[in-house]
């Protein structure tokens, strides 16, 4: 049955979560073609590029030095009113288009097959006698026409999968999720104590925040994610010219050659989709819409994820069924581990209802250092706040403090 396919896995877009499912998956003997429409894998850089101590450890990652670009303490979180509270965690900085590189060659060494400037157009169903099979892929590239017994998303926020597969209603098997546009500048000789800054300054960044991520020589990414996606280039211009960031030079990161300083992308920020799964199909960080809900870390979760499709493939190949019944393991692991996004959700739309007078306030109300709270510390928190305005109660300000605490390392936040 196997040799009526071409592979067993097809992995779709080369990011950390496709590089790593490839990787697994080509592990665990499976043949693995993992493809990727750009020319070259880790460019455009997408992200803020950190990753914490917490997901190497938790991904058995052994960071080879060139994809290490600094590292760094934690998060600090500056409010409106420049109140700032630190959370110490250690990780790094990474030179993300290195990372993920280096994770697809890991893939090719393993065994899987590399291919690029492919790029998945159509799915069709494979059955015989009513029993789902696997899929037959086309799309454009020198690997199409291609069968798959089954097919990994780690497309991005674009989710290709979701497009071509179709439920018994005709309705594409996920709608749109909301998306946030990030947009960021590479600055060269910038001040930095070794954290992470983020700024909760909603006159920059609706519904957002700022972004200072140290990198080694000086540089760091200065950028924002916004709800306001037209203004979010002038939104980000307006912030730097604002701040100690003015003069300051924008330049070219090492990955880009030519064109504008600015890079970024969209993000998905409504938690993950409906259906991560089905006959011979699993979804995968952002194509899940796997980020953690207040500052759009995504890698973790990415690579993470990648982890459990690897084994489900495995499991359903081994059983030689790839039906959605099958599937539904992947589901139920990520359920399993990956932190509670509705309340996160509802903690982050809290926090952005609040005024930033309101913001700056509970912030006052946080310890300097935020990540030795236990439940005596978080209860003094909420001291604190009743004491000093107790009708922010009113405006559930009490999930948007714990939307801060489920974006610690240990909930997949960075």
């Amino acid at each position: 049955m196997a040799e009526d396919f071409d592979v067993d896995v097809l992995v779709v877009g080369a990011g950390p979560g496709g590089g790593n499912a490839a990787l697994q998956c080509a592990r665990k003997g499976l043949r693995t073609v993992l493809i990727e429409d750009h020319g070259e894998i880790g460019t455009p850089v997408h992200c803020g590029e950190c990753i914490s101590d917490e997901a190497v450890a938790n991904l058995r990652l052994n960071l080879p030095p060139e994809v290490i670009s600094k590292r760094v303490k934690g998060i600090r979180v500056i409010f409106p009113d420049g109140t700032s509270k630190q959370l110490t965690e250690t990780g790094y900085v990474l030179e993300k288009h290195l990372f993920e590189q280096w994770i697809a060659q890991s893939a090719v060494n393993e065994g899987a097959k590399l291919s690029l400037k492919n790029r998945l157009s159509s799915m069709e169903r494979i059955e015989k006698d009513g029993k789902f099979l696997g899929w037959k892929c086309d799309g454009k590239g020198d690997i199409f026409p291609l069968t798959a017994r089954i097919v990994i998303d780690a497309s991005g926020v674009s989710a290709v999968c979701s497009k071509f597969v179709k439920l018994g209603n005709n309705k594409p098997l996920n709608e749109k999720g909301k998306v946030v546009a990030g947009m960021q500048y590479e600055l060269a000789d910038v001040p930095t104590d070794g954290y992470l800054d983020f700024y909760i300054w909603p006159k920059y960044a609706e519904k957002g925040y700022v972004w200072m991520i140290p990198k080694c020589d000086g540089r760091a990414n200065v950028g924002l994610v916004t709800e306001d996606r037209p203004r979010a280039k002038k939104a980000l211009d307006e912030f730097i010219a604002d701040t100690h960031f003015n003069d300051l030079t924008r330049q070219l990161p090492q990955w880009k050659q030519k064109g504008s300083p600015t890079f970024g992308g969209t993000i998905p920020i409504s938690g993950p989709f409906e259906n991560t799964h089905h006959d011979g199909l699993m979804l995968i960080g952002d194509a899940a819409g796997f980020t953690s809900p207040l500052f759009e870390g995504g890698s973790h979760l990415a690579l993470k994820s990648a982890v459990f499709a690897a084994e489900t493939a495995k499991i359903a190949i081994d059983k030689n069924d790839m039906s959605k019944e099958i599937m539904a393991r992947y589901t139920s692991l990520w359920k399993a581990e990956f932190p509670p996004y509705e309340k996160i959700l509802k903690g982050k739309n809290a926090l952005f209802e609040l005024s930033d007078s309101e913001m700056s306030l509970m912030g006052s109300c946080f310890p300097d250092e935020m990540s030795d709270m236990g439940i005596i510390g978080k209860a003094m928190v909420g001291v604190r706040l009743l004491f000093k305005k107790p009708g922010l109660y009113f405006k559930k300000v009490v999930p948007a403090m714990l939307a801060f605490g489920y974006s610690r390392a240990k909930f997949y936040g960075w």
